[in-house]
């Protein structure tokens, strides 16, 4: 492969590229994945689109973590929905959904049954651990906290302190990528109030080597059939479940399920007695959560189908591009490839926020204005998928229609703008 992209990446010769699909590893995913994300910048939108073909081919863990990566986030749009739509190709032939497929493409990284790794120098033994963003970090045989991994001396094994040294690096280069990822995805499901059954939480969660970093620095709760919360319960470092006064808790039976409750589901008595419980443990949460801003329509903007409170305000550009991190879309490229508006999935409506001067498709920050103006925010009935400019004005809906979280973190985005 190197030698046929030195040679100019002749057509003809292309089997040397795509033989990596067949003959590629987790290492071939890494080293590849980083050509593929600036191609398009380069005029090699085809051959990056073939790149997502092959990481889809190998297959393995790390390489469809990182085509699930791209389709999280790229600043080549066109690119980004072709991973995305990989993903979905991926999770319709496992009859799953796509959410369901992330819980199943998080990586464990090696780690061991409870979430560690053995650094073996000989004389000397460190082990890793995850912080609340999952930047991994070491311990000695005390439990001590390091500030980064020794480097080995004559008293160490030679060939183990630098295979362990290796290690190290590749783990810390993989968690890089994933670690993002992790995170967004369970505050998305806060945000999105998704569930699971109490064995897919078991599996995909609590006992998942990477991710149980991050299930016990959350508050979890019980839903009834009906989605309304029971019980919120923490997950421990035996992976047992407890109450916010520190009380075993277990499961009730029949037909339950499980997700990560929002603010403004949790009793002020139970949020209290949770955020003493964490600040004990120092325990850090992975994204705000007991803390989370929270917020309410009015009366008046509950029966309008369009929010004017920040109507004729700026905020800097960078952050309204940003919002692609926290769900939201950007709208479709007119003449010139310009953008005009970003765009809120919300199940069957969508928020549409009209933005002047907008921006350019591959536009870099340094083109961009240096502000926007919220021109317009209001609701349609439509999946964002199909909204186009002038979109029959007849399909508004009336703020009235989402429920107090959904409302709340849509103001939430849109307060972080000016903040």
């Amino acid at each position: 492969f190197t030698a046929w992209q030195t040679a100019g990446a002749p057509s003809k010769e292309s089997w040397a590229f795509t033989a990596l699909g067949v003959l590629g590893n987790d290492d071939t995913a890494r080293k590849l994945t980083p050509l593929i994300r600036a191609w398009p910048g380069e005029s090699q939108h085809k051959r990056a689109t073939v790149g997502l073909d092959i990481l889809a081919a190998i297959g393995s863990d790390i390489a469809l973590m990182q085509l699930n990566g791209i389709a999280q986030k790229l600043k080549f749009k066109a690119l980004q929905e072709r991973a995305k739509e990989k993903i979905a190709d991926i999770a319709e032939s496992r009859e799953l959904t796509v959410a369901e497929l992330e819980d199943r493409l998080a990586p464990d990284l090696g780690l061991d049954d409870n979430g560690s790794l053995l650094l073996d120098f000989g004389p000397r033994q460190f082990t890793v651990s995850f912080d609340e963003t999952l930047k991994p970090f070491v311990r000695d045989v005390s439990g001590s906290r390091l500030k980064d991994l020794p480097k080995p001396n004559k008293s160490d094994d030679e060939s183990q302190a630098n295979d362990a040294v290796n290690r190290y690096k590749l783990l810390k280069k993989d968690t890089r990528t994933v670690a993002a990822q992790q995170v967004t995805r369970l505050e998305s499901a806060m945000r999105l109030r998704r569930r699971w059954s109490p064995e897919n939480f078991q599996l995909f969660l609590v006992e998942h080597p990477l991710v149980r970093h991050l299930t016990r620095r959350l508050i979890w709760g019980v839903y009834s059939a009906e989605n309304e919360l029971l019980a919120c319960f923490r997950v421990a470092e035996d992976n047992s479940y407890s109450t916010a006064y520190d009380d075993l808790f277990t499961l009730p039976e029949g037909d339950i399920s499980v997700g990560i409750p929002h603010v403004l589901e949790i009793s002020p008595t139970d949020a209290a007695a949770f955020g003493q419980l964490f600040a004990d443990y120092e325990l850090l949460p992975p994204f705000r959560q007991l803390d989370r801003n929270s917020y309410a329509l009015t009366e008046t903007e509950c029966n309008a189908s369009e929010l004017i409170r920040w109507a004729g305000r700026k905020c800097p550009s960078g952050r309204v591009m940003g919002l692609a991190n926290k769900g939201w879309m950007r709208g479709e490229p007119q003449d010139g490839g310009w953008i005009g508006w970003m765009i809120k999935p919300l199940g069957r409506w969508s928020l549409i926020m009209e933005i002047d001067e907008g921006f350019a498709v591959g536009m870099s920050p340094a083109e961009l204005s240096a502000e926007q103006l919220l021109s317009k925010l209001w609701l349609w009935e439509g999946k964002a998928e199909s909204y186009g400019w002038g979109s029959n004005s007849t399909q508004e809906a009336q703020f009235s229609v989402l429920d107090d979280i959904t409302a709340s973190e849509l103001i939430n985005d849109i307060e972080a703008l000016f903040e």
